[in-house]
Protein backbone atom coordinates (compact mmCIF):
# COMPACT_ATOMS: atom_id res chain seq x y z
CA UNK A 1 0.00 0.00 0.00
CA UNK A 2 2.73 2.26 0.57
CA UNK A 3 3.90 1.33 -2.83
CA UNK A 4 0.47 2.97 -4.17
CA UNK A 5 0.64 5.86 -2.46
CA UNK A 6 4.46 6.92 -3.05
CA UNK A 7 3.16 6.24 -6.78
CA UNK A 8 0.37 8.78 -6.68
CA UNK A 9 2.64 11.43 -4.93
CA UNK A 10 4.87 10.87 -7.31
CA UNK A 11 2.21 11.88 -10.12
CA UNK A 12 0.61 14.38 -7.95
CA UNK A 13 3.61 16.62 -9.08
CA UNK A 14 2.48 15.95 -12.71
CA UNK A 15 -1.02 17.43 -11.96
CA UNK A 16 0.48 19.98 -9.94
CA UNK A 17 1.53 21.89 -13.12
CA UNK A 18 -1.97 21.13 -14.55
CA UNK A 19 -3.82 23.90 -12.45
CA UNK A 20 -2.53 27.52 -11.26
CA UNK A 21 -2.80 28.50 -7.95
CA UNK A 22 -4.16 31.76 -6.40
CA UNK A 23 -3.29 34.04 -3.99
CA UNK A 24 -5.34 32.01 -0.99
CA UNK A 25 -3.34 28.57 -1.99
CA UNK A 26 -6.51 27.67 -4.38
CA UNK A 27 -6.83 26.77 -7.81
CA UNK A 28 -7.41 30.16 -9.35
CA UNK A 29 -7.58 32.50 -6.14
CA UNK A 30 -11.24 31.52 -6.00
CA UNK A 31 -11.27 28.58 -3.46
CA UNK A 32 -12.37 26.18 -6.18
CA UNK A 33 -10.06 23.72 -8.13
CA UNK A 34 -11.11 24.80 -12.11
CA UNK A 35 -9.68 22.02 -14.42
CA UNK A 36 -7.01 23.71 -16.64
CA UNK A 37 -5.76 21.93 -20.04
CA UNK A 38 -8.50 19.75 -20.09
CA UNK A 39 -7.27 17.99 -23.07
CA UNK A 40 -5.02 16.36 -20.88
CA UNK A 41 -6.96 15.22 -17.97
CA UNK A 42 -7.73 12.25 -19.44
CA UNK A 43 -4.50 10.83 -20.24
CA UNK A 44 -3.40 12.13 -16.66
CA UNK A 45 -5.41 9.73 -15.49
CA UNK A 46 -4.99 7.18 -17.97
CA UNK A 47 -1.20 7.08 -16.69
CA UNK A 48 -2.00 7.29 -13.22
CA UNK A 49 -4.43 4.15 -13.32
CA UNK A 50 -1.80 2.55 -15.48
CA UNK A 51 0.90 3.26 -12.80
CA UNK A 52 -0.88 1.66 -9.93
CA UNK A 53 -2.02 -1.40 -12.41
CA UNK A 54 1.75 -2.11 -13.41
CA UNK A 55 2.75 -1.41 -9.59
CA UNK A 56 0.19 -4.35 -8.34
CA UNK A 57 0.91 -6.40 -11.83
CA UNK A 58 -2.05 -5.49 -13.67
CA UNK A 59 -1.86 -4.85 -17.45
CA UNK A 60 -2.34 -1.88 -18.56
CA UNK A 61 -5.02 -0.27 -19.97
CA UNK A 62 -6.49 1.66 -22.71
CA UNK A 63 -8.66 5.13 -23.29
CA UNK A 64 -11.80 4.32 -25.38
CA UNK A 65 -13.89 6.43 -27.39
CA UNK A 66 -16.73 4.61 -26.56
CA UNK A 67 -16.49 3.86 -22.76
CA UNK A 68 -15.29 7.52 -22.35
CA UNK A 69 -18.34 8.87 -24.06
CA UNK A 70 -20.55 7.00 -21.77
CA UNK A 71 -18.57 8.80 -18.74
CA UNK A 72 -19.13 12.08 -20.11
CA UNK A 73 -22.56 11.07 -20.36
CA UNK A 74 -23.17 9.77 -17.00
CA UNK A 75 -21.27 12.66 -15.40
CA UNK A 76 -23.12 15.57 -16.56
CA UNK A 77 -26.61 12.91 -15.58
CA UNK A 78 -24.92 13.10 -11.49
CA UNK A 79 -25.01 16.73 -11.84
CA UNK A 80 -28.58 17.12 -13.42
CA UNK A 81 -30.03 14.86 -10.62
CA UNK A 82 -27.06 16.11 -8.23
CA UNK A 83 -26.40 13.37 -6.59
CA UNK A 84 -23.55 11.01 -7.14
CA UNK A 85 -25.16 7.28 -7.91
CA UNK A 86 -24.74 4.63 -10.45
CA UNK A 87 -28.49 5.25 -11.89
CA UNK A 88 -28.68 7.74 -14.86
CA UNK A 89 -31.74 9.79 -14.24
CA UNK A 90 -33.71 7.99 -17.14
CA UNK A 91 -33.08 4.07 -14.89
CA UNK A 92 -30.57 3.43 -17.08
CA UNK A 93 -27.63 1.58 -15.31
CA UNK A 94 -23.87 1.52 -16.24
CA UNK A 95 -24.35 -1.45 -18.13
CA UNK A 96 -27.20 0.42 -20.52
CA UNK A 97 -25.16 3.24 -20.91
CA UNK A 98 -22.12 1.41 -22.25
CA UNK A 99 -24.60 -0.48 -24.77
CA UNK A 100 -26.17 2.74 -25.84
CA UNK A 101 -22.52 3.71 -26.83
CA UNK A 102 -22.17 0.61 -28.97
CA UNK A 103 -19.31 -0.81 -27.22
CA UNK A 104 -19.52 -4.63 -27.43
CA UNK A 105 -17.07 -5.94 -25.40
CA UNK A 106 -18.17 -6.49 -20.70
CA UNK A 107 -18.31 -3.61 -18.76
CA UNK A 108 -16.67 -4.61 -15.41
CA UNK A 109 -16.82 -1.73 -13.25
CA UNK A 110 -17.51 2.23 -12.74
CA UNK A 111 -16.52 4.04 -10.38
CA UNK A 112 -18.05 7.57 -9.59
CA UNK A 113 -17.57 10.72 -7.33
CA UNK A 114 -18.98 14.57 -6.48
CA UNK A 115 -15.99 16.79 -5.54
CA UNK A 116 -14.38 20.09 -5.59
CA UNK A 117 -11.30 17.78 -6.05
CA UNK A 118 -8.79 17.26 -8.98
CA UNK A 119 -8.58 14.08 -10.99
CA UNK A 120 -5.76 12.59 -8.67
CA UNK A 121 -7.46 13.32 -5.57
CA UNK A 122 -10.32 11.60 -6.75
CA UNK A 123 -7.96 8.56 -8.06
CA UNK A 124 -6.75 8.47 -4.56
CA UNK A 125 -9.93 8.30 -2.69
CA UNK A 126 -11.11 5.46 -5.25
CA UNK A 127 -8.20 3.62 -4.15
CA UNK A 128 -8.35 4.04 -0.47
CA UNK A 129 -12.01 2.44 -0.96
CA UNK A 130 -11.88 -1.51 -1.59
CA UNK A 131 -14.59 -1.24 -3.97
CA UNK A 132 -14.17 1.03 -6.56
CA UNK A 133 -9.90 -0.03 -6.25
CA UNK A 134 -11.22 -3.64 -7.12
CA UNK A 135 -12.62 -1.90 -10.50
CA UNK A 136 -9.39 0.41 -11.16
CA UNK A 137 -7.01 -2.80 -10.49
CA UNK A 138 -9.38 -5.28 -12.13
CA UNK A 139 -6.86 -7.80 -14.07
CA UNK A 140 -9.19 -8.55 -16.68
CA UNK A 141 -9.68 -4.85 -17.36
CA UNK A 142 -8.09 -3.73 -21.33
CA UNK A 143 -9.78 -0.62 -21.57
CA UNK A 144 -10.88 2.28 -19.65
CA UNK A 145 -13.10 5.45 -20.18
CA UNK A 146 -13.18 8.64 -17.61
CA UNK A 147 -14.93 11.78 -18.05
CA UNK A 148 -16.51 14.38 -15.94
CA UNK A 149 -18.72 17.47 -15.77
CA UNK A 150 -17.97 20.69 -13.70
CA UNK A 151 -20.65 23.19 -12.66
CA UNK A 152 -20.02 26.46 -12.83
CA UNK A 153 -19.72 26.44 -8.82
CA UNK A 154 -16.51 24.16 -9.43
CA UNK A 155 -18.01 21.22 -7.91
CA UNK A 156 -17.02 17.92 -10.18
CA UNK A 157 -18.62 14.85 -11.16
CA UNK A 158 -15.72 12.30 -12.20
CA UNK A 159 -16.96 9.00 -14.10
CA UNK A 160 -14.05 5.85 -14.61
CA UNK A 161 -15.62 3.15 -16.59
CA UNK A 162 -13.30 -0.44 -16.73
CA UNK A 163 -14.30 -2.77 -19.24
CA UNK A 164 -12.91 -5.33 -21.72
Amino acid sequence: MTRVFLILATLAMFVAAACTTGNDGTAGGSGVYRIRNEERVQFRMLDSVNALRQAAGSPAVQLDAMLNAAAATHSRDMAVQNRPWHFGSDGSSPLDRVARVGYTGSMLGEAISETYENELQTLTAWMENSGTRAVIMDPKAVNMGFSWYQEPTGKIWWTLVMAN
